[in-house]
């Protein structure tokens, strides 16, 4: 996880197109500057990011349904709830499934757990596009073999 990039997901551990599911692990830092005014002397992350981390799982579960081919963005999110801390250290594990499709939209479950017990969740919604340029396309297929994004997921039939 780097905070200051907004590069918030570490690894996919299992992607399925058919089920339309996948989870995905991110190490919260021991220490970041973020944890200074938040809050000192008692450092927990964000929720914000708690709620990007699930939108970013999810981005990536759209990319693999449209096969690489459109770029989603955050839209809206709903029914978020914060149920418990994450503190610095933990390893966060992140599932998310998609809800709906349609349009031009897709919305989408996800949570976010540490150990096993769960400390958020949300209903996401994204608008996807083609992607607006080639800078983001490169970006995004960098980011997908640092994140272990199975290419296999979108070979064309």
């Amino acid at each position: 996880m780097q905070l200051e990039y907004f590069q918030l997901i570490d690894r996919i551990l299992d992607l399925n197109i058919d089920e339309k599911t996948i989870q995905v692990e991110a190490q919260v830092p021991q220490h970041n500057t973020i944890f200074e005014g938040h809050f000192p002397g008692y450092p927990i992350m964000p929720g914000v990011l708690l709620i990007e981390s699930m939108a970013q799982t999810s981005g990536w579960l759209l990319l693999a349904l449209m096969k690489f081919e459109r770029m989603p963005f955050l839209a809206a999110v709903k029914e978020a709830k914060m149920r418990g801390f994450v503190s610095p250290g933990e390893l966060l594990t992140i599932n998310a499934n998609v809800l709906h499709e349609g349009s031009g939209y897709a919305m989408t479950e996800a949570k976010v757990s540490v150990g096993g017990k769960l400390k958020c969740n949300a209903t996401i919604t994204f608008s996807h596009i083609p992607f607006p340029n080639p800078d983001l396309r490169r970006h995004m297929d960098a980011m997908a073999k640092r994140v272990g994004f199975p290419q296999q997921a979108i070979a064309h039939d």
